[in-house]
């Protein structure tokens, strides 16, 4: 009775959620709004490509500053703090490659830390943290492991460092929780540092934009997105 109440409770929850393209869509808002921003108001005086990239230099010539990259990651899991936006200033100062490889090594560091953290809380205060999709996460995890961790990094049932710490409390495999958060957060990753790839170069010259990079990335992304979502919850 209660496994049904719960796949009850987790359809609901499926139908209730937003679509993928609707983050998509306003993010691309959000991009377009801050762009019409520098262009049209006084931030166009101060946010200029010099200014910005200054900033870039500044931060990349840092004696510490890959590490000082990598590890911010942590602390920003923690509070919550957007990790796309740690990556694209990253993929600026350091450029596509490199940035790619910080930001994967500092999400897999945070990944880690918010794991053990799951480890050693109280199960009272994991189960408050996870809600109500908590038990069906933590059982979605203990069954299929890497590929459930896969989906649920996708998907994202929950913010990053609350799914890390129901995954340390269901005392889920070290390897199986680290290949499936790499497998699942580096497609998001790669999306985020061809935009920020092309953001450095439109600060550079609006006309160096490739838009059919940009397209390409989109349509892929929520392809994969909304594929993920709909077998993830069907095997959950």
């Amino acid at each position: 009775m209660m496994h049904a109440l719960g796949g009850k409770s987790l359809n609901a929850r499926r139908h209730r959620r937003k679509p993928a393209w609707g983050k998509i869509i306003a993010g691309v808002l959000v991009i377009a709004a801050l762009a019409a921003a520098w262009r049209y108001t006084p931030l166009a005086d101060y946010l200029t490509f010099q200014r910005i990239a200054g900033w870039a230099r500044l931060v990349r010539e840092m004696p510490w500053a890959p590490a000082i990259a990598i590890g911010i990651y942590t602390p920003a899991a923690f509070i919550m703090f957007p990790r796309p936006l740690l990556t694209l200033f990253t993929v600026i100062a350091f450029g596509p490659w490199l940035g790619f490889a910080y930001g994967m090594t500092g999400i897999m560091l945070s990944a880690l830390a918010t794991y053990y953290a799951g480890r050693v809380m109280r199960p009272d205060t994991v189960e408050r943290l996870g809600g109500e999709a908590g038990e069906q996460v933590k059982k979605a995890l203990r069954k299929h492991g890497v590929l459930a961790m896969f989906g649920l990094r996708i998907v994202a049932v929950a913010p990053f460092a609350v799914e890390s710490i129901i995954a340390g409390a269901a005392r889920v495999k070290v390897w199986e929780y680290s290949l499936g958060t790499f497998l699942g957060m580096a497609p998001g990753v790669f999306a985020t540092t061809v935009f920020g790839n092309q953001i450095a170069a439109a600060l550079e010259d609006a006309s160096k934009i490739n838009y059919w990079i940009v397209g390409a990335v989109v349509v892929l992304f929520i392809a994969m997105t909304w594929a993920v979502k709909r077998w993830f919850y069907r095997m959950a």
